[in-house]
């Protein structure tokens, strides 16, 4: 460490401010997207080209490699290093400037792709690379391994797409760098430029014969560039170098105009392999985009997505999605129409709303596969290879062969057109032997390709996962002219070692093998994980979705990465500093650890990521175990007394509910009794209702001839919000149902679960589930409403994970939203709200469970103007309200939620069936939220139901 103090000092001293040494930070940064994990000793985040020099210059100083890092989303590995992490997303992340008339933009490493393709589209302009990825990948990591996407067809490699560059290599040389430089030799260049001239001369032949043999051939160094034809280009060179020879500060990049008119022809086969056969005879149709993807793909999106995320297709077990592009509108759909003739079966797409569900299969599919169809964790590791297209589908059913000769699976899919295959595979890391059934497959797998004259990476660099490889791919020459070209830029092997040139093996440094099993005492079941939470936190693959705002398109994942940017916050950053812990080297103080607590502790418990993290990965729940382990049998934080057990408080609460709510106005005792409970002071305490819901309901309610429905009564309906309880007696009356409510008050024990207070929770959930599934309230086939989404969500998923799934799983089953049962009754329609513009904020917990979908089709029958918002409204149960969490609440609010009230109509209604939604949107706006069963009362003819 005083290594690491030091360095730390002189770049402070040198004017690196942005320093992160704590392990919390360095765990986040422990691993990117593929299976290796390397905690750095230190991560810089610089915020101008000087700071990457002078980290370069003091780094081999210090004898501290340097691993350079954008989005952190790579699967090979070449984003992780033992030394010094450059992160460049948090600061050089900016487009310097778009210029239209020569189509190019000038941008920072740290640049997210959508970020310039949004700058770029005011011109009419995009940039052409387009990988799955791009809501989080940055420039900087799609120039440092060559990334392509499903477009290379129409818009070529990053490399293609290359102006210039400036960077700075291992020796610390500054280099601005046009593509191409030219053959002469330039007085004054730097002395790596001439050095690197005169070894190319002295070895074409090798060159020539190895190198540039097919588009995507980008394992190694791309030594083609720098032929006497090709001018000598050394920005391409440096192009999928993995960050080996120099650290690139900025670059000014190619834009294109996009077509006027796009067309998708989907075509059906009877395999993969068969789909790989017909890929080549295709490209004389100049589609932009040729993907393949087979059955095995489509079917763990429809299981996980439901069966409505997968449109129709073509009869056949495999698929090619064929795009064809252009300004001439007859002549796209003529070759469309070509293309369509070349299959058996096939559909031609001309809607963009058609095609965008279609590829979305494509681009789901590939987040999904962490999981591979046997249902076992899918590694990344042999990720991008690539053969020439006329050899792909004689490669694939050797490749399919050889998988099934080691007993493995995966879910095929890739850029056929190019002759690229992506497949994640469920090799068994975490079994006994399951390492060297790593190395022995990926062997036999280099081989293969090698023999086919292929790549060993198409798009997605060597790293740490296929450069011990190399030599299986080219002649020891062309391998000695790598470490040659090394030695030129980066001397003194400072800059992402291990990858490239003197490789570290490819089993070494692996995360999984090295996480033992945790099953012993876990407070919740992890029933998709094999009750094991090592595996459960290791569902996180890396692909940082986390990390992109989806909040425009209903995500919510993840709240307080958006509000902070800072990877600690993200999904994926907990995840790591949880598989750290895991792991036990790193960090050693188990649950109770320092660094634990710090990543959770601004985990809001939205559930966001258990939806919209592709892996499913679920933060709510591991920071409840956390919690439980952490505290149980010791003294917890205040908040869990008060906000953790706030229905015991609500009941004693109700006796006067009168006096409390005037004593909690009165300054005097308002403030001790915020800091006792552990409650932010500037935050406002709801009012306790002046009457229960459930004494109006028991007292004043009358019984009325239906449909049994059991109206789950929960602590915020009962106690604060009786008024949305009525209105949906009233609601449920009017659609032909009799509500009922349980003989005794119940509790989902929804503030114990948050708080992690696991052992009470399973108690009070288990007395509540055995009174709903009890046959004297109901018949198995009566419907349970829940008007409360997180107390709802605690019946149909929470409970299964507590309690005896035997006992949980029927209530579950017959839980409902509102929404829900209203659109499976049968002739119900909604009262007409026709010129009613509502701002609607569903409730995280209702998105990532339920799903909002019912919700969002009631209200389009009802004739509403939607604007249906993202993102988590910061509240979000206790989070908001505990001291410590003010400013991240009201920062989270303030990326769609608040906004979005300052812009809506006064005359519009606020839709927030959540309570805390609607507490929040009382505490920091003028407006008022109502719940959707509110908002329908109001239209209900007079003489219907009992009336809110």
């Amino acid at each position: 460490m005083d290594r690491v103090t030091s360095l730390a000092t002189d770049l402070r001293r040198r004017g690196v401010t942005d320093v992160l040494t704590g392990m919390t930070a360095r765990s986040a940064h422990s691993s990117d997207a593929s299976l290796y994990r390397v905690p750095p000793l230190l991560i810089a985040r610089p915020r101008a080209a000087e700071d990457v020099a002078a980290v370069i210059e003091l780094c081999a100083r210090h004898e501290v490699p340097v691993t350079a890092r954008g989005g952190g989303t790579s699967v090979a590995g070449n984003a992780v290093g033992p030394g010094l992490v450059l992160d460049f997303s948090r600061h050089l992340n900016q487009v310097v400037g778009v210029d239209p008339g020569t189509a190019t933009a000038v941008v920072q490493p740290g640049l997210i792709q959508a970020d310039l393709q949004r700058a770029a589209a005011p011109y009419g302009l995009r940039f052409g690379p387009d990988p799955s990825t791009h809501t989080r990948c940055t420039i900087g990591g799609m120039i440092g391994n060559n990334a392509c996407g499903s477009r290379t067809l129409g818009y070529g490699r990053t490399s293609d797409n290359v102006v210039a560059l400036k960077a700075v290599t291992g020796a610390g040389t500054a280099l601005d760098l046009t593509s191409p430089l030219g053959d002469p030799e330039q007085a004054g260049e730097p002395a790596e430029l001439t050095a690197l001239r005169r070894l190319a001369a002295a070895n074409l032949a090798t060159i020539r014969t190895g190198f540039g043999r097919f588009g995507r051939q980008v394992s190694g160094y791309a030594l083609e560039h720098l032929l006497p034809e090709r001018r000598f280009d050394v920005a391409r060179l440096l192009v999928g170098s993995e960050g080996t020879l120099a650290v690139l500060t900025e670059a000014t990049v190619r834009l294109v105009g996009d077509p006027a008119y796009r067309v998708l022809v989907a075509l059906g086969y009877p395999d993969i392999a068969a789909a790989g056969d017909a890929a080549p005879a295709l490209l004389e149709h100049r589609p932009t985009a040729c993907e393949g993807l087979d059955a095995r793909i489509v079917d763990v999106v429809r299981a996980r997505r439901g069966p409505g995320a997968v449109p129709p297709l073509p009869p056949g077990a495999a698929w090619l999605f064929v795009e064809v592009a252009g300004d001439d509108e007859s002549e796209v759909r003529d070759r469309a129409a070509r293309v369509a003739a070349c299959g058996a079966s096939s559909f031609v797409v001309t809607d963009p709303a058609q095609a965008a569900a279609l590829w979305r299969i494509r681009e789901d599919g590939a987040g999904l596969s962490g999981r591979s169809p046997a249902g076992r964790p899918a590694h990344a590791g042999w990720e991008d290879t690539a053969v020439p297209p006329a050899m792909l589908g004689r490669y694939l059913r050797d490749f399919e062969a050889l998988m099934a000769g080691f007993g493995v699976t995966g879910l095929p899919y890739g850029h056929f057109g190019d002759g690229c295959l992506h497949i994640r595979l469920d090799v068994p890391l975490d079994r006994p032997g399951g390492t060297k059934v790593f190395r022995d497959f990926l062997t036999a797998a280099a081989e293969l390709v090698a023999g086919y004259g292929g790549s060993l990476s198409g798009e997605h660099g060597d790293g740490r996962a296929r450069s011990e490889l190399l030599p299986l791919m080219y002649p020891q020459p062309a391998i000695d002219l790598f470490a040659q070209v090394k030695g030129i830029f980066d001397p003194g092997d400072v800059l992402n070692p291990g990858v490239l040139v003197r490789p570290r093996p490819f089993d070494a440094d692996l995360r999984v093998p090295a996480a033992p099993p945790v099953r012993a005492g876990l407070a919740l079941a992890y029933r998709h994980d094999g009750g094991d939470f090592s595996q459960a936190v290791h569902r996180c693959t890396g692909v940082g979705k986390c990390r992109a705002d989806t909040t425009a398109a209903g995500g919510v994942m993840c709240p307080s990465y958006l509000a902070t940017r800072e990877e600690k916050d993200s999904t994926r950053g907990r995840a790591r500093v949880l598989q750290e812990m895991v792991n036990g080297t790193a960090v050693t103080g188990g649950w109770r650890s320092r660094e634990v607590h710090e990543a959770l502790d601004l985990c809001l418990s939205c559930k966001g990521c258990a939806s919209d993290c592709p892996t499913g990965v679920d933060m709510a729940a591991y920071k409840s175990e956390m919690l439980y382990q952490s505290y149980r049998g010791r003294p917890r934080p205040p908040a869990h007394y008060s906000l953790g057990r706030l229905p015991l408080w609500a009941r004693l609460a109700a006796r006067m509910p009168r006096v409390v709510n005037a004593a909690l106005r009165v300054p005097a005792l308002r403030r001790p009794a915020l800091a006792m409970a552990g409650v932010d002071r500037r935050r406002t305490l709801p009012a306790f209702a002046p009457r229960t819901f459930r004494s109006w309901f028991e007292r004043e309610h009358r019984t009325v001839p239906g449909r049994p429905v059991v109206l789950f009564v929960d602590t915020f309906t009962d106690h604060f919000a009786p008024e949305v309880g009525r209105a949906a007696v009233a609601v449920l009356e009017a659609a032909g149902y009799a509500p009922r409510i349980t003989a005794r008050r119940q509790c989902c024990a929804l503030t114990w679960i948050s708080t992690g207070q696991l052992d009470a929770a399973k108690r009070i959930l288990g007395r509540t589930v055995a009174d709903l599934g009890s046959k004297d309230l109901a018949g198995a086939d009566v419907p349970i409403v829940g008007l409360e989404p997180s107390c709802t969500a605690v019946l149909r998923s929470d409970a299964l994970e507590l309690l005896d799934e035997a006992d949980a799983a029927p209530v579950a089953a017959r839980t409902r939203t509102l929404a829900e049962l209203l659109s499976e009754t049968p002739g119900w329609r909604p009262p007409p709200l026709g010129g009613t513009t509502v701002v609607a904020q569903p409730h995280c917990h209702h998105h990532a469970v339920m799903g909002w979908d019912a919700d969002a089709r009631l209200l389009r029958e009802a004739g509403v103007d939607v604007r249906r918002l993202g993102g988590c409204c910061g509240l979000a149960g206790n989070f908001g309200v505990e001291k410590g969490h003010y400013e991240i609440s009201v920062a989270v609010a303030e990326h769609q939620l608040l906004p979005a009230l300052r812009q809506a109509s006064p005359d519009g209604a606020v839709l927030a069936d959540g309570f805390s939604c609607r507490t929040q949107i009382a505490d920091l706006s003028p407006r008022r939220g109502v719940h959707l069963a509110q908002l329908l009362a109001e239209r209900l003819p007079p003489e219907k139901g009992s009336g809110p």
